[in-house]
């Protein structure tokens, strides 16, 4: 009978928690996700060919990630996509580094580099794997996983918009970014995904003038109503956050968040990737309502010394979107680091909100 008490009492009170948990808002949780989630590893015969040439520059990029379905089915809520612009296709079809060393591994075997369109990876002509290698590619796993799993947690995914030349001529440059580029990379989003998948600055601003003044007056949806779609945030300031904004005050009929700076008609959702310098800037812009990004760790130097000081400082800031490059285990040097919540798990309530 004490048994069959406990039993059910234990059900009762997982009940309460779900409960208590979908009617929190948006900003009052905290996950951890992955940094450039797309991202394979070089090829071994390359990175050996690079490492020689620039050996810290090199270790900084030592990582890979599983497919994109296999973290989201691991439980991480916010995933980051470089996206590089090809109109016309065939732009970073033949990365430089396949013909630097011989004997690599096969690229591209179907051809969808050639295709006009959104591109996936890391860094031209060296570090060019990828486990999406087309954003539209990359979105149909995002609808195609999110089907299987309706009532999935909101998903964050963080976005650079890549366009920066490297410092050497011989490699290739990018296509920039301009207002015509950040108009069909909405349109991707919407005709491969779908806005039914989607939280939009539309959603979150609401009845109210600014997206800031939404924000500050928490309309963030809860946590029940944003379950099994995705928030989108453009992580470029300066001349790209510009162009992004440039005929949408408060981000109106805009697909993705920008990184905007609070104080600004667009501010929501911010990037403050040094949680340790951070942290108390942090912690405030959340009490506020703001939804803010950090980091764990960077360029595998957390890992490689098995330092977990940002993701300590990351929890305790309240940052709602924590990113980390270990959520498993290396594979790639020796070393024990991972992050994860004390529980195991990638999500959790807010520190900064009780239940």
């Amino acid at each position: 009978m004490k048994l069959l008490f406990g039993f059910l009492l234990s059900i009762l009170i997982s009940a309460v928690v779900i409960i208590k948990t979908d009617d929190l808002k948006l900003n009052q949780i905290q996950v951890i996700g992955s940094h450039n989630s797309y991202k394979q590893a070089i090829d071994a015969k390359l990175f050996r060919f690079l490492q020689k040439r620039d050996s810290v520059g090199m270790s900084k990029i030592d990582y890979e990630h599983i497919s994109l379905t296999d973290q989201l089915k691991l439980g991480l809520n916010a995933l980051e996509i470089d996206v590089y612009a090809d109109s016309r296709g065939g732009k970073y079809a033949h990365p430089k580094g396949l013909s630097w060393v011989p004997g690599q591994k096969p690229y591209d075997t179907k051809g969808v580099m050639n295709e006009p369109g959104f591109k996936v990876f890391h860094i031209q002509d060296i570090d060019y794997r990828s486990n999406c290698l087309t954003f539209k590619l990359c979105l149909q796993e995002f609808k195609a996983w999110s089907e299987a799993h309706p009532e999935h947690n909101p998903v964050f995914i963080t976005m650079n918009a890549k366009d920066e030349p490297m410092k050497n001529p011989d490699f290739t440059v990018p296509e920039k970014f301009t207002a015509k580029t950040f108009a069909a990379l909405d349109k991707e989003i919407l005709d491969n995904l779908g806005k039914q998948y989607v939280i939009t600055p539309d959603d979150v601003r609401g009845k109210y003038k600014t997206l800031q003044t939404a924000v500050l007056h928490n309309n963030w949806p809860t946590l029940k109503a944003a379950k099994g779609k995705f928030i989108f945030v453009l992580d470029e300031k300066g001349e790209k956050r510009s162009a992004y904004i440039a005929g949408h005050p408060s981000l109106k009929g805009r697909v993705l968040f920008a990184d905007a700076e609070p104080g600004t008609p667009e501010a929501a959702i911010h990037i403050m990737n040094d949680a340790i310098k951070e942290e108390h800037q942090i912690q405030a812009l959340v009490k506020k309502g703001f939804i803010i990004r950090t980091r764990a760790d960077s360029d595998t130097e957390e890992a490689r010394n098995n330092d977990k000081t940002s993701f300590e400082a990351a929890q305790q800031s309240g940052a709602q979107i924590i990113s980390t490059d270990y959520y498993k285990k290396t594979t790639h040097f020796k070393s024990d680091y991972v992050i994860s919540f004390s529980d195991g798990g990638y999500f959790k309530v807010n520190p900064l909100f009780k239940l």
